[in-house]
């Protein structure tokens, strides 16, 4: 007979990708973790692992027994939870995936109350601006900006999102200040690399109507993009929870040019699996520490 733990052990190795990190993971000796595994290789009688020096990797036998090892390991963990969440407690495992700059400066700050309120509730938060697959990787739900592009999801709107163009001071004195969206094609941008140049959308305008600037720099992550927009590499369309600190402390001017399409920060979670109750509690708690508006929009 399979033994539970030899599947969960199985899960957290093929997710992290080695045994050491599985083991860490679930807080158990890389020995115990080996030998569970051994066990369930034994049981099913074929090798689930590649085993090299320094990695795993999944067999085909592995890749297909992962999909229904992680239902079989989630299940369990939902229903040990509902029964905790039947009296009244949050409990259990939950794991999320968000952006790495909205999860730094907005995100972690509303989670740690959430989260000393339930102590019950492990949380495994990784941050990455990737586009992950939130049923195949494992994640009980994604956070993230923008237009949701994955059908098999279920989302929620955490709060608007509102988007300018900016520039810095010092690089409008050297550049000019454009006074149209016919202006920027005689400047230079910084662009997000995980959407590109078509990024630049405005409502009411037509994306072939204006010339977009040459690029400066193109980078996937929001922290870099602010940081150059305020050395004065370029012009930047940028999300206000992002550039509004920058705008009230006079760093980066709004050029008040075009009205961008209006944006989400969304909770998404797998088509056809139940929201648990804790994850619920969790939408609950980040509406009302954003606002509406969000309260980043106060300050831009």
């Amino acid at each position: 007979m399979l033994k539970l733990d030899g599947i969960s052990s199985f899960v957290a190795i093929a997710q992290d990708g080695s045994i050491s990190a599985a083991a860490r993971r679930l807080g158990l000796s890389k020995s115990v973790v080996s030998e569970r595994l051994a066990e369930l290789e034994h049981g099913l009688g074929a090798p689930l692992f590649h085993r090299t020096t320094r990695k795993v990797s999944l067999t085909e036998d592995g890749s297909a027994f992962l999909e229904r090892a992680v239902r079989i390991v989630r299940e369990v963990d939902d229903a040990a939870a509902e029964v905790s969440e039947r009296r009244g407690k949050l409990t259990g495992p939950m794991r999320l995936s968000a952006g790495v700059t909205f999860g730094r400066m907005h995100l972690g700050p509303a989670l740690y109350p959430f989260l000393a309120k339930n102590p019950g509730i492990s949380l495994s938060l990784e941050l990455d601006d990737r586009r992950v697959d939130a049923s195949a990787d494992g994640f009980d739900a994604v956070i993230r900006h923008g237009a949701i592009e994955d059908t098999r999801l279920v989302a929620w709107t955490l709060a608007t999102s509102r988007r300018c163009l900016v520039a810095s001071p010092e690089y409008l004195e050297r550049n000019g200040r454009p006074k149209s969206l016919d202006d920027l094609a005689q400047h230079r941008a910084v662009y997000y690399l995980n959407r590109g140049v078509a990024d630049w959308r405005f409502a009411d305008v037509r994306s072939d109507e204006f010339v977009r600037p040459a690029a400066a720099l193109r980078v996937n992550n929001g922290d870099m993009m602010l940081d150059a927009t305020v050395a004065g590499l370029g012009l930047a369309l940028l999300p206000t929870f992002i550039v509004g600190a920058a705008l009230k402390a006079g760093s980066l001017v709004n050029l008040g040019l075009g009205q961008a399409e209006p944006e989400f920060i969304y909770v998404a979670h797998p088509e056809g699996r139940r929201a648990s109750t804790k994850l619920r509690a969790l939408v609950d708690c980040l509406r009302q520490t954003f606002g509406d508006p969000p309260y980043w929009d106060a300050v831009s």
